[in-house]
């Protein structure tokens, strides 16, 4: 920096000028914050896209040719710092919405071929039951008819129907033991 950067325009940065940096520091920080305050409605990330222009040009001070006014020059790169922020977010929001839906595509899929299966093997397992025992369970289960009525249909005795219903129980169990695990097993089948 050289005696220039008092009138706020300046040819080359120099990292020589600790002192003369910092004053165009001070001098601009504020007035860059509260830009980029502007643009990104957010005081603590605008504060860090000024300290991010600073850092670049404090890196790069002697790769730098400024041409125009320090002002000028620092408004610009808030300006710009704080778009690639913006359209960072942009990004990152896409993204999270695309993996968001990803794993409900997946968890969705994932569902349904986990009950396709499980019906699969509730049929087989239905089919592999003593006939009067598979009728039993299913007019209970899925017709949800009460043991009286399905005793009265079939025109046996209650007390038949309830062994009935505790053999396919114990039955299903057996077969569907490594398809569910416990606690879901005893919810569909008691």
């Amino acid at each position: 920096m050289n005696a220039a950067l008092a009138d706020d325009h300046v040819t080359v940065l120099s990292r020589d000028r600790e002192s003369e940096f910092e004053k165009v520091f001070k001098k601009h920080f504020k007035g860059l914050h509260a830009y980029a305050c502007t643009i990104l409605k957010d005081d603590v990330m605008a504060e860090e896209m000024v300290q991010n222009v600073f850092c670049r040009l404090w890196e790069k001070t002697d790769h730098i040719d400024i041409r125009e006014s320090v002002s000028g020059y620092l408004y610009r790169s808030v300006y710009h710092e704080s778009l690639n922020y913006l359209k960072h977010l942009k990004v990152r929001e896409a993204h999270q919405n695309y993996v968001l839906h990803q794993e409900q595509q997946s968890d969705h899929a994932s569902h349904a071929l986990e009950l396709s299966e499980l019906e699969t093997r509730l049929d087989i397992a239905l089919r592999e039951l003593p006939e009067k025992c598979r009728t039993i369970f299913q007019m209970s289960r899925f017709e949800e008819l009460k043991y009286q009525e399905i005793a009265d249909r079939l025109q046996l005795p209650v007390k038949t129907v309830e062994n009935q219903m505790g053999k396919a129980l114990r039955l299903l169990r057996v077969k569907l033991a490594d398809f569910l695990p416990a606690s879901i097993l005893l919810f569909f089948l008691s």
